[in-house]
Parts: structure tokens; C-alpha cells; sequence
């Protein structure tokens, strides 16, 4: 099996769980970043867009959806930025 197909095994959030103990290993904010800056993208994919209007709340709300970014709906929306980084940064 090749490492796309063993990670493509993994669920959801256990890929989001390696790609940011990979990112904070490697202190890699910029993947970090990326991924905040994904997750209104994301939350419009899947319908949730009232959440990705900006408000004066929003910097707390945006924490938060980065804590849960591995969870439900919104994980599965970014598990592409999950499996493309641990592609490229997981040792063969």
C-alpha cells in the first residue's frame, strides 16, 4: 500500500490530528494559516456560511472552528489540506 492510500485509510480526524502535530513539530505556521484561512471556504462548501460572514465575534468563532476543524461536516471539507500536507510531509 502506498502512503496516499494508508493515509486515505485514515479517518477524518485522525488525519486533521497528524497534519497539526506534523505542522507543530516542523513549526510550520504556515500550514496553520492556510488552515484558517480555509475554513470559511470550507464552512461555506458545507452550507454553513452565516458562520463565515465577518463580525465583530468572528476571531473567537474562527478559534473555535480551528479546534473542531477535524470534526463532522467541516473536517470532511478539509480533509483535501489534511491529506496534501501529510503527502508532502510524512517521511516514506
Amino acid at each position: 500500500m502506498t502512503p496516499k492510500e494508508e493515509l486515505d485509510q485514515l479517518s477524518t480526524k485522525e488525519l486533521h490530528d497528524r497534519a497539526i502535530e506534523v505542522a507543530r513539530h516542523r513549526s510550520d505556521v504556515g500550514f496553520l494559516w492556510d488552515l484558517v484561512k480555509a475554513l470559511p471556504v470550507a464552512e461555506e462548501l458545507i452550507g454553513a456560511d452565516s458562520r463565515s460572514k465577518v463580525d465583530i465575534m468572528r476571531p473567537l468563532a474562527l478559534i473555535n472552528d480551528f479546534y473542531a476543524s477535524g470534526e463532522g461536516q467541516l473536517g470532511e471539507a478539509l480533509r483535501p489540506l489534511f491529506l496534501d500536507y501529510l503527502e508532502q510531509h510524512t517521511p516514506e
